[in-house]
């Protein structure tokens, strides 16, 4: 009679273990599922990011053609669009101030300054973009070295 109930419970604990397993993978795969939803277009924004670099420059020379310039207007517009669409998709810019953070940006030098304290990002020369919690690219940045002192000269 003890083999027998040592078999149901090895059964019943076999039964236990497969139902354990297969909550867990169905767990699993809808964890994957909405972490595909939700990353589907980080291809095709990582390959938009070079294109909005270019049209940030374009906005910057027509800036320089003058803020009331036509052009200039007619791509501030196109950028509020651009801007829209990206928020929609969960896009957000890398904050490209305040102090340096490894986790979002890239130094790509750094700079004595009197007036930007040491660690804290001088000048943002191209823009990062995060898609919800995930990083796209992160911001390349100057950052400042603190004051110059005598020994640095």
């Amino acid at each position: 009679m003890t083999v027998a109930l040592a078999e149901i419970e090895k059964w019943r604990d076999l039964a236990l273990r497969t139902q354990a397993d297969l909550d867990n993978y169905r767990k699993r795969m809808a964890r994957e599922k909405a972490d595909a939803i939700l990353y589907a277009n980080v291809s095709l924004l990582g390959s938009l990011l070079p294109v909005l670099d270019n049209f940030e420059m374009g906005l910057q020379a027509a800036r320089q053609e003058g803020e009331g310039n036509i052009i200039y207007q007619g791509l501030l517009m196109v950028r509020k669009q651009i801007d829209d669409f990206l928020a929609d998709q969960g896009v957000r810019a890398v904050p490209g101030s305040g102090p340096f953070d490894p986790n979002q940006h890239e130094a790509v030098q750094q700079v004595h300054s009197d007036t930007v304290p040491e660690g804290q990002v001088v000048d943002e020369l191209r823009r990062g973009y995060r898609l919800n919690d995930r990083l796209l690219r992160a911001a390349n940045v100057t950052v400042s070295k603190g004051p110059a002192t005598a020994a640095d000269a």
